[in-house]
């Protein structure tokens, strides 16, 4: 078994939701608010914030990346239609209009750096996010594909066979879980 590294300069705000996978690390100087699942063999990089409070999840597949600077959202304000402010503690202040919803990034996938990632998004098993990258509420993506951009877009196809094949091996050089 491969023991997990999680570095020792990261904050959590809830502990007993985070979990970690083996094999897998999280660098130093990532933020964490919102239930965390980290799959077995992924990496988040330094500098990382997955945000969203206990309500919401964030979930990173099996031998998937989160390059440097990551932002994933799972709850946010619309800064169309709300107020984008702090409420002093003991004023009930309910917002209208939030956008909030879990985040699963599948196995075998990756982010670029700097990336940002909305509320309500799947990024599907094989795909890749490029770098500096805007995905939306709710966007739609296909499995094995690149995409990039602000906002994202398909960019071509992921080669599936040649990233099976590597997966193949490394969980053959693993052994059982």
């Amino acid at each position: 078994m491969v023991l997990p590294i999680i570095a020792a300069t990261i904050r959590l705000r809830h502990p007993d939701l985070f979990s970690v996978g083996e094999g897998s690390i999280v660098d130093d100087f990532c933020y964490f608010s919102t239930a965390v699942r980290i799959g077995r063999c992924s990496h988040v990089a330094n500098n990382c914030s997955i945000a969203g409070g206990r309500a919401h999840t964030f979930t990173l597949g099996d031998m998937s990346s989160l390059s440097a600077g990551v932002r994933v959202w799972c709850h946010t304000h619309d800064f169309v239609n709300d107020l984008v402010c702090l409420v002093p503690p003991g004023i009930e202040f309910p917002k209208d209009d939030l956008i909030t919803g879990d985040v699963t990034v599948g196995n075998y996938t990756a982010v670029g750096a700097n990336a940002v990632i909305m509320p309500r998004n799947t990024i599907p098993e094989g795909t890749v996010l490029g770098a500096l990258s805007y995905l939306p509420p709710g966007s739609e993506l296909e499995p094995w594909s690149v995409y990039a951009g602000t906002p994202a877009r398909r960019i071509k196809a992921r080669n599936r066979d040649a990233v099976l094949r590597e997966v193949e091996r490394l969980e053959k050089a693993l052994g059982p879980r």
